[in-house]
């Protein structure tokens, strides 16, 4: 289970708090159990200032603790500070990063029959998309429907996603495609064949959760390859 951190301290010195820290990162680079560190201060209150530290576990939280580097970049921490900092100790019960799940949810409803869902709980109006397999750039709502219906009157298909990493605004998901080509597809005949391609995403979010822009890399020549598509001489 995660376990967080949250240090709380008053300093008008946050310029030589954050030197501190650059100092503390360099110098336990390959001994920190630390994963991610973020700090923040108060809108209301300029002097309040929370560290959020997240670690693997307690016991990890605690040897990170132990390191003599951390101990020495305390005291000199608490010199920086009008007060005593205090810590409060959490066991993580949920973590949701919710911009990845937004991403999650739409490999979850591109594949199915028919009409394409809506995706307003999922896109922008304007959404951008970016594939090199098209001559322009997908744009708008309405596009992307059409451009998810042109798989889905080609195949049936799946995607499985295999890694997923999301950092600020930006997610990346590495996924398999599967489908069962059932359909016309790009004046491609339906071959009833079962194929299979892989590939990667990346999408940038909006501050309120919902997909801006899309960038796509996948191996559609392989994709026409197994179709049968592609001259000897393509290959």
């Amino acid at each position: 289970m995660t376990f967080v951190q949250l240090i709380e301290c008053r300093t008008s010195r946050l310029d030589e708090m954050n030197r501190l820290m650059d100092q503390w990162v360099e110098q336990t680079r390959g001994k920190r159990t630390a994963t991610h560190s973020v700090v923040a201060k108060d809108r209301a209150d300029a002097s309040h200032i929370v560290e959020i530290v997240e670690f693997p576990s307690y016991e990890e939280a605690m040897r990170n603790s132990g390191l003599p580097e951390t101990d020495r970049i305390f005291q000199e921490m608490v010199a920086l500070c009008d007060e005593t900092p205090t810590f409060t100790d959490l066991d993580v019960v949920r973590d949701e990063q919710l911009n990845a799940a937004t991403a999650r949810r739409f490999f979850e409803l591109a594949p199915g029959r028919g009409d394409a869902p809506p995706f307003n709980d999922v896109f922008v109006e304007d959404y951008h998309d970016h594939d090199p397999a098209n001559v322009q750039d997908v744009i708008g709502l309405d596009a992307v429907r059409r451009e998810v219906e042109v798989w889905r009157g080609g195949f049936d298909f799946s995607f499985t996603i295999e890694d997923q990493l999301a950092q600020g605004d930006r997610v990346c998901t590495r996924w398999t495609w599967r489908g069962h080509h059932k359909g016309e597809f790009l004046g491609i005949p339906p071959t009833g064949k079962d194929v299979t391609m892989t590939g990667t995403t990346i999408h940038r979010c909006t501050p309120d959760g919902k997909i801006a822009e899309g960038w796509w890399q996948y191996d559609r020549l392989g994709l026409m390859q197994q179709l049968g598509a592609l001259d000897p001489l393509e290959l």
